[in-house]
């Protein structure tokens, strides 16, 4: 085979691996879903940080009957827990900015997004389930600093610890699973049609 054999093979293998470009109609089809999607993050990030200050509020109005050990050790969790959320917020950032761009022009770019998003998916179940250990956390707090007519016993303790992570982890996972099919499942889902669209 010779070198213009060769180049001729090439060139028919570029053109091969095109990828479709994505119309203004379909431009517009797509960028509906995304910025709902955009709308909701923004949504969620102002409310999230609304519940922040609420926590930090509540915590510090003076109650004479709470102690500085109790309001000081919900503190810190609160700290713990904007920290966690402020790491996977950054996460959902990324995305943010990257469901702005306006590179979206082929089929490829558009698989690489709809890539992100079912990625962003488990990144909210973590979000959600790494509140089990805060969970945790503010019942110890809640045993071990609130004055009881009696004291519990071990196995009162050690049920109601057991009991309450079970059912926080089942609770979390599903609030998890529900928020995120509610507010970006039926618009990534457009977005996969989509695809299916633009590959036919």
């Amino acid at each position: 085979m010779n070198i213009d054999e060769l180049k001729n093979t090439w060139n028919e293998d570029d053109s091969f691996e095109e990828t479709p470009e994505i119309s203004i109609e379909q431009k517009n089809k797509i960028n509906l879903p995304l910025e709902k999607m955009r709308k909701n993050m923004r949504m969620e990030f102002l409310s999230t940080i609304g519940i922040f200050i609420f926590g930090f509020m509540v915590v510090w109005i003076p109650v004479p009957e709470a102690p500085f050990k109790f309001k000081f050790y919900l503190t810190i969790l609160l700290v713990s827990m904007a920290l966690v959320t402020f790491f996977f917020f950054s996460k959902f950032f990324r995305l943010y900015k990257e469901m702005g761009s306006p590179m979206l022009k082929t089929y490829d770019s558009l698989q690489d997004l709809l890539h992100q998003l079912n990625l962003n998916k488990q990144y909210y179940v973590s979000f959600y389930l790494s509140f089990v250990p805060f969970l945790v956390c503010e019942l110890i707090i809640v045993i071990e600093c609130i004055p009881h007519p009696h004291p519990l016993s071990d196995m009162q303790i050690a049920t109601t610890l057991i009991g309450s992570v079970s059912v926080g982890l089942f609770l979390l996972y599903l609030v998890g699973n529900w928020w995120f099919k509610y507010f970006y499942g039926k618009h990534i889902a457009k977005i996969e049609n989509l695809l299916k669209e633009l590959k036919q």
